[in-house]
Formats: structure tokens, sequence, C-alpha cells
């Protein structure tokens, strides 16, 4: 039915850009607001960004404003997350999720009322 797979992870140096993307079955993205996370080793999950539905409006965590773009190809039913000038800090496994409470962002959180999520892709920023 319902399914989230990311990809695009991998290991680069920092200054480094990767594109991680979220692909989904079962539903239709463009319906829902979209939120990508972040842990860490030893800290808790963290919202990096979220996306609205129908091309509304879309926030970022502090941390990777400036330098982290999220965006959508409906065509492809898709979700991407941009990821420029990196740091040994942005290093987690990154999860895309769909958020359960309805169709817009309105902020980073913790990710809590979101209710379907994929399965995690590694990004490591190391020299």
């Amino acid at each position: 039915q319902v399914q989230l797979v990311e990809s695009g992870g991998g290991l680069v140096q920092p200054g480094g850009s990767l594109r991680l993307s979220c692909a989904a079955s079962g539903f239709t993205l463009d319906y829902y607001a979209i939120g990508w996370f972040r842990q860490a080793p030893g800290k808790e999950r963290e919202g990096v960004a979220c996306i609205s539905s129908s091309n509304g409006s879309s926030y970022y965590a502090d941390s990777v404003k400036g330098r982290f773009t999220v965006s959508r190809d409906n065509a492809k039913n898709t979700v991407y997350l941009q990821m420029s000038s990196l740091r040994t800090e942005d290093t987690a496994v990154y999860y895309c999720a769909v958020r359960g409470r309805g169709r817009s962002c309105f902020g980073v959180d913790d990710g809590r009322v979101y209710v379907y999520w994929g399965q995690g892709t590694q990004v490591t920023v190391s020299s």
C-alpha cells in the first residue's frame, strides 16, 4: 500500500553536495506535506525541512537554512532534498515522512505528527 523509499546518501567531503530522493508509491505525494528528518548516533531525531502540498510554503531548520533545498517532481511522485556546503555535523541517517495532520507545514518539528516513514539513507561527511 503506502511506501516511501529514500536514496542518494553516501560519503562526501566537507563542502560537498548530495541530492536525496524520496520516492512514493500507493498515494499521490502532491496531496500531502512531506518532511525530512535526520538522526545522528547518540542524538534525538530532528526536523530538517518540510514542503507543503500543492506548491505551498517550505520550511527549514536554522542549522541548514541557506544550504539545503526541498522540492517536488509530481510527475515522478518524488520529493528531493538538495544538500550543499555539507559539514561534518550533517552526518546522520536521513528520513522522509508524510505529515498526518492537514496538508500544510507550519515549521520544522520533531516529526510526532508524521505517520508514514521511509527506511532512511546514510549521509556521512568526513575528510
